[in-house]
């Protein structure tokens, strides 16, 4: 299906600069919310404690709530509303992490109902001990440190048929991870560690397509990370799940546009290569447009008829998708054509 006009010739690439700036300004931003917030705000998920979800059939705020539980030594925990003012949802966390979640439960229906004189219903709970919540941090990095990894074997062997170099690239990385983690160095500092290796490797081995789809897919990661961390959404396994979708689908509509490019650099060898990654890109808009715009209904649809436990993480793919189909236009594609070396043409691109 194709309702965009096959010979449309939009210039993309003549805004890349406004782009690049625009995403590193928002990236900036990003950065420095989770610098001032000490870093993503960790749901139970990883913090370790327990939440207790609770909903009134009357009026409530937060302050009444807090009030009512200070009696049972529950008042500095966490309130915060759930939802839509006219559901009259709070969740409540606190660090009783060796409190089973089904006696916190109790004690906090109880004491709401005594302090406040009104009826209320547990919808929700879950409890988290700190060392799972730690190991299970570790391991959500990890899986996404990894997940990018393999995209990159992928995307170099796939493009540039450069399958041992990018084996030897990937090689590198996991030993220099694995080794320095003997040592017990943070995964934040691996991970910086493997970056600084891979841009290396990236210009060794010449691997120019990894390198764009690599820079389009932390750009894609660290937007979505920063709205969260501005929006003070929590930080738990569903956004890890959520996060994980995202790498594959930002890498999936990198690909589509990549290759297109690996058919052009053959068919319109004489002509410039930002021409032929324009043209690229023009190509594949109607199936670009096609596929976000269907998967985005799908996400809306979840955002707002889902309900509350799904919401954070519909939003985070809605974040999510619409930046993974910018940046492989935006930032995928200028760096693909930076990394050609300011090749006049695409066949001594090629």
């Amino acid at each position: 299906m194709q309702f965009i006009k096959p010979d449309i010739n939009v210039d993309f690439l003549s805004k890349k600069w406004i782009a690049i700036g625009l995403s590193t300004i928002l990236n900036i931003l990003a950065i420095v919310s989770l610098i001032v917030h000490g870093g993503p705000k960790m749901g139970i998920d990883f913090e370790g404690g327990t939440l207790v979800v609770v909903k009134f059939t009357q009026p409530m705020t937060a302050d009444a709530i807090r009030k009512s539980l200070d009696p049972v030594g529950l008042g500095t925990s966490t309130i915060q509303q759930y939802g839509l003012a006219e559901e009259r949802t709070f969740s409540i966390r606190g660090r009783e992490a060796d409190v089973s979640a089904s006696d916190l439960s109790l004690k906090i229906k109880a004491a709401i109902e005594k302090g406040t004189g009104k009826t209320v219903e547990v919808v929700g709970k879950d409890s988290v001990g700190p060392q799972v919540g730690q190991d299970l941090w570790d391991k959500a990095v990890a899986s996404m440190f990894y997940a990018m990894i393999f995209m990159l074997i992928y995307i170099s062997g796939r493009f540039e048929l450069q399958w041992v170099p990018s084996l030897v690239m990937s090689s590198i990385i996991l030993g220099a991870v694995y080794l320095l983690s003997l040592f017990g160095v943070p995964m934040y500092a691996l991970m910086a560690v493997a970056l600084v290796i891979a841009l290396v490797c990236f210009y060794l081995f010449k691997l120019r397509a990894a390198m764009g789809a690599i820079i389009a897919l932390m750009h894609d990661v660290l937007l979505t990370v920063g709205f969260l961390s501005v929006l003070g959404k929590e930080f738990n396994l569903q956004i890890v799940a959520a996060l994980l979708t995202i790498i594959g689908y930002s890498v999936n509509d990198t690909i589509i546009v990549f290759d297109r490019v690996r058919e052009n650099l053959k068919k319109y060898s004489r002509s410039p290569l930002e021409v032929v990654i324009n043209r690229s890109v023009n190509e594949t808009l109607s199936r670009t447009i096609l596929t976000s715009g269907v998967t985005l209904l799908t996400v809306f649809a979840t955002f707002f008829l889902g309900g509350e436990v799904l919401h954070d993480f519909a939003f985070c793919l809605i974040i999510g998708f619409v930046a993974g189909t910018y940046s492989s236009i935006y930032i995928a594609c200028p760096f693909l054509l930076f990394w050609r070396g300011g090749k006049r043409t695409a066949e001594a691109a090629a």
